[in-house]
C-alpha cells in the first residue's frame, strides 16, 4: 500500500492527509498497480461505495499531473447527467490544488464553460454519449485538437451500457476517436454489478488491440437487513383511497432517510401522493419527492439535496434515476415496490444503503390485486412475489448476476453512425464510408451487402443523395433528421408537453388531459387551466386530493434462471426468514394452489369454458419464442383460437374441441424440429423496435429480430427441464 501511495502526485497524497484516509482500500490500490505498471485496460468490479471512482482517478490523475496532455487528456463518460454532475463535484475537490481543469459537457452546462473548454482543451472531460456524438458532428474539425492526446476513458456504470445500442454507439465514437487522432487510449470500466466479467472483458476492449485486467479483489464482508411482506389491495382500488400498504410503506419510511424504488414512473408518483396524504393527516411535515426522467431538472436537484442534508429525514420515490451511482450520502433504508426485473438492479438498489459500516437495509413491499375466486389460475399465483424471493435468493446463494449478452445486429445504430459520419464529413466516397463504417467492432456481423442494400435503400428514401462526383452527401429528409438534436441520442424520444405551474417547471407528460381535468405529478395533484398545442405546454394549480397518471413502459428482459428459481420457491418447502407474516402466509397459499393443481409433476393445466395454461418457467425471450412457435407452426394442428397471457410467466390458450392432450406432445415435437429463429419471423414483418428501425429495410429488419430478439436453442434447454 505505502509503494502505491509513494507513487502518487503530490496533491493527491496531500489530498488523502487532508481527508483523513488511514489507508488506500484494496480496489484503489490494485487500480494503481494496473495503470502505473502495465498498458492494458483496467475494469474495475467492485461493490457499491467500495471507492471506485477514486481507483480510476487517482493514477490516472497522477499520468496527468506528471505529464499534462496537449489536449483533453481524460474523459469520463456516464450513463446520466446526475452523475457527471455529481462526480464533478468530487474531482473538482480532489483537484483543487493541482493545475488539472474538470470540465463537464451536456444539455445543462452553460456555453461559457463549453467556450472555455473549445479554446484551451485540456485535463479532464466529463460527458454523456449524446453529447459526444454531438462533438464528433459539430466540431469534426476541431477533434484533434480537443482529443488528439487523450490517454484515457473512463466509463462509468458500463453494465448499464453492455448490451444495449447506446453501449454499441460509445465503442462507435471511441473507435471513430482513434482513428481519426491515430491515438489508442486506454479504457478503464467501472461497474458494482457484473456477473461475467469475461463479457464484461470483452466489451471493454472492443475494438482494440489491448488485454484487459481485472484485479481480483475480495468483498468486504457486510451485514444485510432484508424485509419481504406481501399485501392484498382491491381490484377496484379508488384512486384516493390509503390501502394497509401505503400505511406500511408510511411507517417503513416514517422519519427516515429513505429511498423508494419503483419499476415505473407510474409507480413513483402514486406512492408518494400515498405518502403525502397520510402524512398530512397526521400533522406530519411533507418530506416526500419523486425522482425520475419526466420530473424536472429543478425538481430532481431539490430531491437530490434533500437526500445529501445530513440528519434531516427525506423521502424520495424514483425509478432507474437514482440506481447508478449518484451520491445521496447517507441512506437508512431502501424500499422495493414489487420485484426489481433483475438480480443486477436489486444488488445496485441494495447498494445504495449500509455505508458507513452500517448493514444494507432493503425492505421489499409486493401489493397484489385481489381477484375473484372464480378467476383462472394463473391470476391467484403470486407473481411478484415469487419474483422477488428468487431474485434475492439467486444472489444470497449463489451470487449469480445476469451476463449481458451483446447485440449482433444493432441496425438502427448502423444507420445513426451512417448519417452522423456523414454529417461530420459533409460530403465522402462511398467505399471510404464504408471502410469508416465497417471499422468499428458493433457492426462486426454486417455483411457488405447488407450494408449496401441500406445506402441504396436510404438513397430511395432521399436521407442519402449521390453528388455528380459520385460522393455521398446528407439529403434533405436525412438532413431534417441530423439537424434536430434529438438525432445524438440512439434511444427513442417521445413527444411530452411541458407541465407549468406559472413559470416553474414541474415535469413532462405524454398523453394530454383536458382542461379541468386532474392528473398527478411530482406526487402532487394538479388541475389543468389550459393548453397550449403549439408550444407544448399545460399550465395547472395545485388542488387537494390524489389523482392518477399512466406512462407507458415495460419491465424489462427477465432472465430464465429467474423463472426456474420462482418455480422452485413455489414448490421447494424451504422458509425464507426474510418474509414477514402476511408473505409467509400468501407463499404457503400459493404452494398449496401448486400442489392442488400438481404443478410439480406438469407445466400445462386445463381450464374451464375450453381453456388452458402454459406456465413455461422461462425467460421473456423464450417465452417470446415458444409463443412464436406455436403461432408458426401449430395454429391449424390445435385449432388455437387464441393465444396470450403474461410475459414471461404464463400462456393462456383456447384449443379446438379435444386438442389439449396434443398440446404437450405438439411442443416436445416442435423442439425436435429443425427450427431456426429465422423460420418464426414472417417475410412480411419487420418489428420496429429501435429509434431508426423504420429507416431500415424490412429484409435486414427481420434478420437482425431473429438474431438478437429470439432463442430457440434456449426453449429447446428449458422445455428439457419439464
Amino acid at each position: 500500500m505505502s509503494d502505491v501511495y509513494n507513487r502518487l502526485a503530490p496533491f493527491i497524497q496531500e489530498y488523502i492527509y487532508n481527508n483523513n484516509w488511514t489507508e488506500l482500500r484494496p480496489v484503489q490500490a490494485a487500480a494503481c498497480k494496473v495503470i502505473f505498471d502495465t498498458d492494458a485496460h483496467l475494469l474495475v468490479a467492485a461493490g457499491t461505495a467500495s471507492g471506485k471512482t477514486e481507483a480510476a482517478f487517482l493514477p490516472v490523475l497522477t499520468h496527468l499531473y506528471e505529464k499534462p496532455s496537449n489536449t483533453i487528456g481524460a474523459i469520463y463518460i456516464g450513463p446520466i447527467k446526475a452523475l457527471i454532475n455529481d462526480q464533478f463535484e468530487r474531482l473538482n475537490d480532489l483537484l483543487r490544488e493541482a493545475d488539472i481543469p474538470v470540465y463537464h459537457w451536456h444539455g445543462d452546462v452553460s456555453q461559457t464553460r463549453k467556450k472555455q473548454l473549445l479554446k484551451k482543451p485540456s485535463g479532464i472531460l466529463q460527458i454523456t454519449p449524446e453529447s459526444l456524438e454531438s462533438l464528433l458532428i459539430n466540431k469534426h474539425e476541431n477533434l484533434i485538437n480537443l482529443f488528439g492526446d487523450v490517454r484515457f476513458v473512463v466509463i462509468d456504470e458500463i453494465h448499464a451500457f453492455m448490451g444495449t445500442e447506446r453501449g454499441c454507439q460509445i465503442l462507435c465514437q471511441l473507435e471513430r476517436l482513434s482513428n481519426l487522432t491515430k491515438n489508442q487510449h486506454r479504457r478503464i470500466g467501472l461497474s458494482a454489478t457484473l456477473g461475467d466479467y469475461s463479457l464484461a472483458e470483452d466489451w471493454l476492449s472492443s475494438g482494440t488491440d489491448k488485454s484487459v485486467i481485472t484485479p481480483k479483489i475480495e468483498a468486504a464482508k457486510r451485514q444485510i437487513k432484508l424485509a419481504l411482506e406481501h399485501f392484498y389491495i382491491p381490484e377496484q382500488a379508488d384512486n384516493s383511497e390509503i390501502t394497509d400498504c401505503d400505511k406500511y410503506i408510511f411507517n417503513l419510511s416514517k422519519s427516515r432517510k429513505c429511498l423508494i424504488f419503483a419499476n415505473n414512473k407510474s409507480q413513483t408518483e402514486s406512492v408518494i401522493a400515498s405518502l403525502r396524504q397520510i402524512a398530512d393527516s397526521e400533522r406530519q411535515p411533507d418530506i416526500y419527492h419523486v425522482h425520475h426522467g419526466s420530473i424536472s431538472a429543478s425538481l430532481r436537484q431539490i430531491a437530490e439535496n434533500a437526500m445529501r442534508e445530513p440528519l434531516q429525514p427525506a423521502v424520495t420515490a424514483a425509478t432507474l434515476t437514482l440506481e447508478v451511482g449518484v451520491d445521496i450520502g447517507y441512506l437508512q433504508r431502501v424500499i422495493q415496490l414489487e420485484s426489481p426485473a433483475s438480480v443486477a438492479s436489486f444488488l445496485q438498489r441494495l447498494g445504495r444503503t449500509g455505508r458507513r459500516g452500517e448493514p444494507a437495509d432493503m425492505r421489499f413491499v409486493c401489493p397484489e390485486k385481489q381477484v375473484p375466486l372464480e378467476a383462472p389460475l394463473p391470476k391467484h399465483i403470486p407473481w411478484q412475489l415469487l419474483q422477488s424471493i428468487a431474485t434475492i435468493q439467486l444472489y444470497l446463494e449463489d451470487k449469480w448476476i445476469e451476463p449481458i449478452q451483446p447485440i449482433k445486429y444493432p441496425l438502427s445504430l448502423l444507420y445513426h453512425q451512417t448519417m452522423s459520419i456523414l454529417a461530420a464529413t459533409k460530403e465522402i466516397l462511398p467505399a471510404l464510408l464504408a471502410k469508416k463504417v465497417f471499422n468499428l467492432s458493433s457492426f462486426q456481423y454486417i455483411s457488405e451487402e447488407d450494408y449496401k442494400l441500406m445506402l441504396r435503400y436510404l438513397v430511395s428514401i432521399d436521407h442519402i443523395n449521390k453528388t455528380e462526383e459520385g460522393k455521398l452527401i446528407l439529403g434533405l429528409a436525412g438532413e431534417k433528421i441530423v439537424k434536430r438534436f434529438q438525432f445524438y441520442a440512439v434511444f427513442p424520444e417521445t413527444v411530452e408537453f411541458t407541465v407549468k405551474q406559472d413559470s416553474t417547471d414541474i415535469g413532462t407528460i405524454v398523453i394530454v388531459p383536458k382542461v379541468g381535468s386532474q392528473f398527478g405529478l411530482a406526487g402532487k395533484t394538479w388541475e389543468v387551466l389550459d393548453v397550449d398545442f403549439a408550444k407544448k405546454s399545460i399550465f395547472v394549480k395545485q388542488v387537494e386530493g390524489k389523482a392518477g397518471i399512466f406512462w407507458r413502459g415495460g419491465t424489462g428482459t427477465i432472465h430464465s434462471k429467474i423463472l426456474e428459481r420462482m418455480r422452485r420457491v413455489l414448490l421447494e418447502d424451504k422458509e425464507y426468514a426474510y418474509l414477514q407474516t402476511n408473505a409467509k402466509k400468501r407463499l404457503q397459499e400459493a404452494r398449496q394452489l401448486a400442489l392442488d393443481f400438481e404443478l410439480d409433476k406438469r407445466n400445462i393445466v386445463k381450464l374451464q369454458k375450453g381453456k388452458c395454461c402454459i406456465f413455461p418457467w422461462m425467460g421473456t425471450v423464450a417465452y417470446n419464442t415458444l409463443q412464436r412457435m406455436l403461432n408458426n407452426f401449430s395454429r391449424e394442428s390445435l385449432e388455437i383460437k387464441s393465444l396470450g397471457g403474461v410475459n414471461p410467466y404464463f400462456m393462456m390458450l383456447k384449443l379446438g374441441k379435444g386438442k389439449f392432450e396434443q398440446l404437450e406432445p405438439e411442443i416436445l415435437s416442435l423442439c425436435e424440429q429443425r427450427i431456426v429463429n429465422e423460420h418464426l419471423v414472417a417475410d412480411a414483418e419487420a418489428p420496429e423496435i429501435q429509434k431508426y428501425d423504420k429507416y431500415i429495410p424490412h429484409p435486414l429488419l427481420t434478420k437482425a429480430f431473429a438474431s438478437d430478439y429470439l432463442n430457440v436453442e434456449e426453449v429447446r434447454q428449458q422445455i428439457s427441464l419439464w
